[in-house]
């Protein structure tokens, strides 16, 4: 799964008709006066955080898709566990990293892909860490 790399523009503060019942439905528009930035809520750090669109379904296990947009902050400590946007070998990946004492595994959430063990052989660096993933339904 590949990540494609959307540049930055202010998102501008839009209405906010705040919580949303799936069950009975309630009228919204008493809450029409709320605004929400998404600025704030989604970019918590505005020199690390890039945007990057999904090519592939790798991921798809994880609930991110072919097209889905990622918030991709590079100020944050890669962990064990976390989804990565990795560059590998000259390509930028997402993967969900798995580190064990020596040796950094980028695991895809689809069986169809096996788990790509990193060595001392590849050119290899967790270029940041997913925050956000943003769907279109």
């Amino acid at each position: 799964m590949k990540v494609a790399f959307l540049s930055i523009s202010k998102i501008p503060v839009l209405p906010f008709i705040g919580s949303i019942t799936a069950g009975f439905p309630s009228p919204a528009d008493d809450h029409l006066d709320n605004s929400i930035d998404l600025n704030l809520e989604i970019i918590k750090d505005r020199d690390a955080t890039f945007f990057g669109r999904v090519e592939g379904d790798s991921m798809t296990g994880a609930g991110i898709e072919h097209g889905d947009l990622l918030v991709i902050n590079k100020g944050l400590e890669p962990r064990n566990g976390k989804i990565a946007v990795c560059f590998i070998d000259g390509e930028f990946t997402v993967k969900r990293i798995k580190i064990e004492q020596d040796i950094i595994w980028l695991i895809a959430e689809n069986q169809k892909y096996k788990p790509i063990k990193v060595t001392a052989e590849n050119d290899f660096l967790i270029w940041g860490i997913v925050t956000n993933v943003i769907k279109y339904v």
